[in-house]
């Protein structure tokens, strides 16, 4: 899957970069084209020799070649590329990367990088685990990039814990492995609708719940990802998602997801309902803030129409639907029901009661169930690993009714 691709490899500086020569070997062998930029503290901890002789392209160290005066272009090693893989990456780097700090060629490359950006981490264990670089590496995550996650080991502190990088051939392995899986929704299109709704009382106040989108995003990300063209219309959230595959319709109520979903949905391939829409909204709006009396007050609440049912209804022949259902009791059942009356082709259940799933968390675990009430159910995860699950079970029914 390597052969003909054209890979940036960056290095930077930690003791882990003398992996580096094993994995540009590992990625030539491959059938890869290897280019590969040193950053100058990785210039400490292996030579640019070693890396041309393997990569049998010349190394970038620089904005500017010293002896010539010849410019080395970001903006085109960042066209040029088929992939970014940056590894190791220290703190530093990754917290410049998060940050917008551009001060060396590595970095102003990866701002410039059309292509997926793969880091891989390592540092010392109470580096790793610092509430920074944390914040750092999940800021990357929502801006689009991948994270291969260090191992557990013998660090060069002489520590146990983790942070070690994660092996050339298993770096090799997850490239392959994502290159085959890019061209899976390759030329679909899919419409994904995440967050809550707000149903406005007066200028100041509305009614809500907790969701904070995370799922749908993740969901949209992973899409992306695979190759398909994604139009996300998000309730408000405070989730940022930078990818040019996924385009962004930002809206508050119910009735505006409604609008907007509905306008792009004969044309989609793919449909999944993973927002928390308000189920009823007040039956009159304030045009100014209600002041408070000291007596009771009652707000009339009407329902706001079922977005997945009546797009359920409306489905033309070859869509895909997939619906979320949250429960507290009887989930299995509830979720059916809903699938059914819907008209979908797959339901997400979620059961509100687990820990570690539901609103406002970063894992969720859930029950898949299709049409013919057959159930799979996975542990509880990160919702970027959910949102993998559910795609491939996206797949594999889009294989098995030939809707691929």
């Amino acid at each position: 899957m390597l052969q003909g691709k054209k890979i940036i490899l960056g290095i930077t500086g930690s003791i882990a970069a003398y992996k580096s020569a094993f994995l540009t070997r590992l990625l030539v062998r491959e059938g890869a084209e290897v280019k590969i930029i040193l950053t100058p503290y990785g210039k400490e901890f292996i030579t640019p020799v070693t890396l041309a002789t393997l990569s049998k392209n010349t190394v970038i160290t620089d904005f500017f070649n010293h002896d010539d005066g010849s410019w080395n272009s970001h903006v085109d090693l960042g066209i040029w590329a088929d992939a970014l893989l940056i590894a190791p990456a220290t703190a530093n780097t990754m917290a410049k990367m998060a940050n917008g700090i551009a001060d060396n060629l590595l970095l102003t490359t990866y701002f410039s990088a059309r292509c997926p950006v793969i880091i891989v981490p390592a540092m010392d264990l109470d580096m790793f685990r610092h509430p920074a670089t944390l914040k750092n590496m999940e800021l990357l995550r929502s801006y689009g990039n991948f994270i291969i996650e260090p191992t557990t080991g013998e660090l060069a502190s002489g520590l146990e814990g983790k942070g070690r990088m994660e092996e050339p051939e298993k770096i090799v392995e997850w490239l392959k492995d994502h290159f085959k899986k890019k061209s899976r929704f390759s030329g679909k299109r899919v419409l994904i609708t995440a967050g809550p709704t707000h149903e406005k009382i007066d200028p100041v106040r509305f009614i809500g719940n907790y969701s904070s989108g995370k799922m749908g995003y993740a969901i949209a990300a992973a899409f992306a990802n695979e190759g398909a063209s994604v139009e996300l219309v998000s309730g408000p959230v405070q989730i940022s998602l930078n990818n040019p595959s996924v385009n962004i319709h930002k809206v508050t109520s119910a009735e505006e997801m409604n609008r907007s979903a509905s306008a792009l949905f004969p044309a989609m391939d793919i449909v999944v309902f993973a927002a928390a829409v308000a189920d009823y909204k007040p039956e009159k709006q304030s045009l100014s803030k209600i002041r408070r009396t000291g007596n009771a007050m009652v707000i009339n609440l009407v329902p706001n129409e079922d977005i997945a049912g009546k797009l359920g209804r409306q489905r033309l022949e070859n869509q895909l639907l997939v619906g979320f259902a949250l429960e507290s009791e009887n989930g299995e059942t509830n979720a059916f029901k809903k699938l059914t009356e819907k008209n979908l082709d797959m339901i997400v259940l979620n059961n509100m009661n687990v820990p570690g799933a539901g609103f406002n968390v970063d894992t969720n675990k859930i029950i898949v169930i299709g049409k013919d009430n057959n159930q799979k159910e996975f542990e509880l995860k990160s919702k970027d690993d959910v949102a993998k699950d559910i795609i491939n079970e996206i797949f594999n029914l889009m294989i098995n009714r030939s809707y691929a």
